[in-house]
């Protein structure tokens, strides 16, 4: 039997997949949903919360300057994805035009990863901020290099309406197993607060041997879920062999993301974003000195996410297939407002357990639980209705360009995230949130004020994005059409 790269050699380049053939196996999608788990250890070493906590409390920069610094390295970083998008949508190699960028990113990826958490003190304040700018930009980066081509792949590798969604549910779960699995392990183990590590979360080499850690597993995730995608790339589109010009890629981007589905999503992303930046800048401050616990009882929260996305696995495709998209992500939208306002409203009534409980664990982790479910259901059909809005700017240019979009839809996504991050850190400095702080011993108005803060601006905006992305009108009927008129094409271009 010939190996898996001389059949690729032999066989010749298909340039497109029909709805219902070369249909992926169990094997493949969670192949593809493992490449996510990737992003979601990179999503926990770059998370605003750890970022705050470490350059602020441990290194000691001021906390408006770390949200500063997440928030241009996300805005360079979402300036240059579109490029990297294009780049991608354009390559002719014999692995295709995703897979050779996923398999080069794996090295300096993982690199980077090591080497951001060895921070050279003796640079001081302004050598810190120009170390911590340089170094998540280069990872935020490198990740990208992989996380775009990887996004980009699924509209070919599942060109069924419904299918998508199977497959993008596959990817949401490693993903968030990915990041939870890397928050238990930093708070569980590295951060652990007791007798060999008395000084928990403020430990600086506790942080270093966690960056070995996450990276070697982020290179061994990205290696594994390529190699598990590499036998679809015979099944993948071919550009063709002469590339359009940057102006005339920029022009057909312009029509492209100026279709009203595209501009709604984005704009909602920009919200969510926004929202999400500012939740993840301030949520291990909030449970280490709002509710009093210790870092090993974060990680236990944490590992409701793993829960609530294989809940969500489970019934997000089977709901949506039979309600619509649409109707199932405002459902879950508006059951995470409710359950994420639970917690503080709760405790406001005085029907929350005691600070530094068991009980308090255990009701935290039960309301977090059923967001996260609601939350991840939202994601889910949210990036499927993302893939379907593709199709349709694809079918009504001409040009296959996922990539592209892909990256250009992230732009918003990220610029949201950067200026939460930004927003986290002016809320700690409004409230003149101490460095070095011991819980327990800060007065009521500064951890009163960190919710108060930021509870209302977080489901604010959310509630903003459930507005847009109700207006999303891509129907069922129409991707089909969308999907045929996209293969007529391709087989004219063959013939």
């Amino acid at each position: 039997m010939a190996s898996l790269e001389q059949a690729e050699i032999a066989a010749p380049p298909i340039e497109g997949v029909a709805p219902g053939q070369n249909r992926m196996g169990a094997a493949t999608r969670a192949g593809y949903g493992l490449g996510a788990l990737a992003s979601g250890i990179s999503g926990t070493v770059l998370g605003g919360s750890v970022l705050q906590l470490y350059f602020n409390q441990v290194v000691g920069l001021p906390a408006a300057w770390v949200g500063a610094a997440v928030m241009i390295s996300i805005v360079i970083d979402a300036v240059i994805d579109p490029l990297i998008g294009r780049f991608s949508d354009g390559l002719r190699t014999r692995w295709g035009r995703r897979h050779v960028m996923m398999y080069a990113s794996a090295a300096p990826a993982s690199l980077g990863v090591v080497l951001m958490w060895h921070a050279p003190g003796a640079w001081g304040p302004a050598g810190m901020l120009a170390f911590m700018v340089s170094m998540l930009t280069f990872v935020r980066l490198a990740v990208s290099c992989f996380d775009i081509p990887l996004r980009a792949l699924a509209p070919e590798l599942a060109p069924d309406y419904h299918d998508r969604t199977d497959l993008i549910a596959w990817r949401f779960v490693f993903g968030i197993a990915g990041g939870a699995a890397m928050n238990a392990v930093l708070y569980y183990v590295f951060l652990r607060e007791d007798a060999s590590n008395p000084t928990g979360l403020l430990n600086q080499h506790r942080y270093v041997a966690f960056g070995t850690f996450a990276a070697a597993m982020m290179f061994i995730t990205i290696m594994a879920s390529t190699a598990a995608t590499h036998h679809r790339i015979r099944h993948l589109h071919v550009p063709p062999v002469k590339r359009p010009t940057l102006r005339a890629t920029l022009g057909e981007l312009k029509v492209s993301i100026a279709q009203p589905g595209l501009v709604i999503l984005m704009f909602a992303t920009l919200l969510n974003g926004f929202g999400g930046g500012l939740q993840l800048g301030l949520d291990i401050y909030i449970v280490r000195y709002f509710w009093e616990l210790k870092p090993q009882a974060n990680a236990l929260i944490g590992l409701m996410a793993p829960a609530g996305a294989l809940i969500s696995l489970w019934i997000a495709p089977k709901i949506s297939s039979r309600v619509g998209k649409r109707p199932y992500m405002v459902v879950c939208y508006v059951g995470w407002l409710v359950l994420f306002l639970a917690p503080y409203l709760l405790r406001w009534a005085g029907a929350m357990p005691p600070n530094g409980t068991v009980a308090l664990v255990v009701a935290i982790s039960a309301l977090s639980l059923g967001a996260l479910v609601c939350a991840f259901g939202v994601h889910t059909v949210l990036q499927s209705m993302l893939s379907d809005a593709a199709d349709d700017a694809s079918a009504k240019t001409g040009r296959r360009s996922e990539g592209t979009l892909f990256a250009a839809y992230g732009v918003l996504d990220k610029w949201g995230q950067g200026i939460g991050a930004l927003a986290a850190g002016v809320v700690l400095a409004v409230v003149a949130f101490p460095t070095k702080a011991v819980p327990g011993t800060l007065p009521p108005h500064v951890v009163n004020g960190l919710v108060l803060a930021s509870a209302p601006l977080v489901a604010g905006c959310n509630v903003f994005a459930l507005y847009m992305m109700s207006r999303f009108r891509l129907t069922h009927d129409q991707h089909t059409r969308n999907i045929e008129a996209l293969r007529q094409r391709e087989e004219a271009e063959r013939s």
